[in-house]
């Protein structure tokens, strides 16, 4: 049975010296270190090759989904994410009342719903995995499925359920989070294009921007997918981070009367209805490169997977569709800490959970900086872990 650490709530250090830091990539993770960081008295600039927010954070479903999404093999990634899963109701209190902006924390729980008795016998099996764990999940029966939500299809066999795994608005919490920053004290630099580290005598002392050098005593990269491509990072520093494509559509319901309340995965897609009354439905997982168009096949695929399970969204209108690019690491974990380059830290490689792991990586990179010691929640993170294994990265 895995237990998650009790979560510690962000301190600053009393004492002790304030380095400046800059921070490659402006998604929800480089901001949210940035806010940290200089709420912490750091001075803090953030660089970003295009829009800020407009990455993985912008593209993602914005679930917290700790619980339900742990399959075998990610066992170790759990301590992490039900930490991180257990700070979010205080960190977005927090960001809240530090942006005077909504992040619409939805607290309603998760489903995965099983269609017929084959999806029942797969579910049933996630189920009886997931428990072993100790984690905070129940079987429903069909009937009761159907009771909460009612729109669902009528054969629905039964349900996984966790009352623990929520969601945010995640494209509000990328707002906040650059609104929160810069209130602290954080200098944002967008559209620069290409931003490559600064090395010099073997130590990370700075970022570039076209011909101008910005010094800092640290940087952090968390520039998402792109990561690897930074220009100017030492081959032994490149983080073993690639893109993996997803597709998404939204759809319109009235907020007035949703189709759905919880966010509810199914045997192809996940669905998740928003406050405001838009219905997400995600998400491909392609290995494209780069690739952001989308497919015909992919957009199909999410729509006819959504319709087998809540056969009403067939009369509601396509509002938005997108992709975006995980940062996906060799074996889909973060990559976090100390980069074996002086000076230069990772806060990468988050794939698929990177709003919920928000939180524990934004307090545990700024307890790095600030003090020079690795939480033992990201310790086992580190980028040496690929090394350990006989692989460079």
């Amino acid at each position: 049975m895995i237990h998650a650490p009790d979560p510690h709530p962000f301190s600053i250090p009393a004492s002790g010296i304030r380095p400046s830091v800059a921070v490659i990539g402006a998604g929800c993770i480089g901001l949210a270190i940035a806010w940290r960081l200089a709420s912490a008295g750091c001075r803090v600039d953030l660089f970003e090759r295009g829009q800020a927010g407009r990455g993985a954070t912008h593209a993602a479903g914005g679930m917290l989904a700790a619980c339900v999404e742990t399959e075998p093999g990610e066992d170790g990634l759990l301590p992490l994410t039900r930490a991180s899963q257990a700070l979010w109701p205080d960190f977005a209190r927090d960001l809240e009342a530090a942006s005077g902006m909504a992040v619409d924390l939805r607290t309603e729980g998760t489903m995965v719903i099983a269609l017929n008795a084959d999806d029942a016998a797969k579910v049933r099996f996630l189920h009886g995995f997931q428990r072993d764990l100790g984690l905070p999940v129940e079987w429903l029966s069909g009937a009761e499925v159907r009771r909460r939500e009612p729109f669902l299809q009528p054969g629905v066999a039964g349900a996984l359920f966790c009352a623990g795994d929520h969601q945010v608005d995640n494209r509000k919490v990328a707002a906040a989070l650059q609104r929160a920053a810069l209130a602290a004290g954080a200098r944002l630099h967008e559209q620069c294009g290409e931003v490559a580290l600064a090395v010099e005598g073997g130590r990370a002392v700075g970022v570039r921007v076209a011909a101008t050098l910005h010094r800092a005593d640290r940087v952090v990269l968390a520039a998402g997918a792109w990561s690897a491509g930074v220009p100017g990072l030492p081959p032994a520093a490149k983080p073993p981070v690639r893109p993996v494509k997803g597709q998404m559509v939204c759809l319109r319901m009235d907020a007035r009367l949703p189709l759905l309340r919880h966010v509810v995965w199914t045997p192809g897609t996940y669905l998740i209805p928003r406050l405001d009354g838009r219905l997400l439905i995600g998400a491909t997982t392609e290995e494209r490169g780069f690739d952001d168009r989308l497919t015909a096949g992919g957009q199909f695929a999410l729509l006819e997977g959504a319709w087998r399970a809540l056969p009403g969204i067939a009369e509601l209108p396509i509002e938005e569709a997108w992709a975006g690019f995980r940062p996906g690491s060799r074996d889909d974990a973060p990559i976090l800490g100390e980069s074996g380059i002086p000076g230069l830290i990772h806060a990468t490689g988050h794939h698929r959970n990177g709003i919920l792991l928000t939180p524990v990586t934004a307090d545990g990179i700024a307890r790095l900086v600030l003090t020079g010691g690795t939480d033992p929640l990201l310790r086992p993170f580190a980028a040496d872990r690929f090394l350990a294994k006989g692989a460079a990265a």
